[in-house]
């Protein structure tokens, strides 16, 4: 991936969004990120990653709503 990538999951259906999120994440190299775009805060995903890839990933809010959340989500370690 050059540069960031965005996704936006905001068409997804709910059931679909996590799927993609995490192939999004699963195709990052170390130092390489993407932004999340989603309709809600997405705090539980954050919890998520936490406990299925703790300490290989950053995760920094970008805006917060109240519409829209934008989250950097990277990859840290291999």
């Amino acid at each position: 991936m050059d540069g960031v990538h965005e996704l936006d999951v905001r068409q997804l259906v709910p059931m679909q969004r996590h799927v993609a999120i995490f192939a999004t994440f699963d195709a990052l190299k170390p130092g390489e990120s993407f932004d999340l775009v989603n309709d809600h805060d997405p705090k539980p995903l954050y919890y998520q990653f936490q406990a299925e890839h703790a300490g290989t990933f950053s995760w920094d809010y970008l805006a917060q709503g109240p519409e829209v959340w934008r989250v950097r989500i990277g990859r840290t370690a291999a």
